[in-house]
């Protein structure tokens, strides 16, 4: 039991779950949307996540990046060199229209994880900033790119996901917000920060009934997204009330994660039942 443990421990801490997360959301746009985004926007975003996130928790500095003396760091840092490698490799294929967005969405993650100047803060340091960048990063990642990769034209049905996605994901990050508490410092001036455990939680729950409502506002709208997206609001309604300051060690990096994939598992399903 141990042994299985520390494997799910190693999976959480080089940021493979995740990777799956932003894997899964990337396929529920070409489920939702009825595009082909292609398996190497797919794997290029799952190898080039699990590199990304593993920089910005393991080595902000490049110093500590490349010196690592700690063996469980050093596996990581194998792990991401390995992720990289796969991800040059499956970047070749896209296209330059989607390689521009990549660019800009890379700028933004840069801008957040490190100051723009010496003395200059990052923008997680602004205060109230951190959540909302974080789903737009997420957004243009899961949503814009595959559309990008597509046939790059906008539609109000690309719009409604766009929002719902950002809604999706703001939402998502709640019971991460709330967790950190103990951790974060005052000046990144976080929702809990600043309006209490409670009341964030409430502002989480209107977020869930907008994330729901706006499915009604596409043109067109199929069985199976419609019974897929009232599953997951109420996953996320009930994640959101059982959230605690004080949770469980899998709770947020375990199962709140795990929450897109459970909605790609859910929508093929519902694909082949429906």
């Amino acid at each position: 039991m141990k042994g299985l443990q520390r494997v799910f421990d190693f999976y959480l801490d080089a940021s493979i779950h995740v990777a799956f997360a932003v894997f899964a959301l990337v396929n529920i746009t070409d489920i939702k949307l009825n595009i082909s985004a292609g398996h190497h926007l797919s794997w290029f975003l799952f190898f080039s996540t699990i590199v990304c996130y593993n920089f910005m928790k393991y080595g902000v500095e490049a110093e500590k990046y490349v010196i690592v003396t700690n063996g469980y760091h050093r596996i990581i840092q194998l792990i991401s060199f390995l992720a990289f490698g796969f991800s040059a490799y499956h970047a070749y294929f896209l296209p330059l229209e989607v390689w521009l967005g990549i660019l800009a969405l890379m700028l933004l993650t840069g801008l957040y994880a490190l100051p723009l100047l010496p003395r200059s803060k990052k923008l997680r340091s602004w205060g109230g900033l951190k959540i909302f960048v974080v789903a737009l990063v997420w957004t243009g990642t899961t949503v814009i790119l595959p559309v990008l990769i597509d046939d790059g034209s906008g539609s109000w049905e690309v719009a409604i996901e766009t929002l719902q996605r950002f809604v999706f994901v703001f939402t998502l990050m709640l019971p991460f917000e709330i967790r950190d508490l103990v951790y974060d410092s005052p000046e990144l001036r976080t929702l809990p920060q600043r309006y209490g455990v409670q009341r964030t939680k409430v502002i989480g729950a209107f977020a869930t009934l907008l994330f729901l409502l706006l499915t009604f506002l596409k043109d067109s709208l199929y069985m199976v997204e419609a019974a897929g997206i009232g599953i997951i609001f109420v996953i996320l309604g009930g994640t959101l009330f059982f959230t605690k300051r004080l949770q469980r060690k899998y709770f947020a990096s375990g199962w709140v994660e795990a929450i897109p994939i459970f909605w790609w598992v859910i929508l093929i399903g519902l694909e082949n039942v429906l």
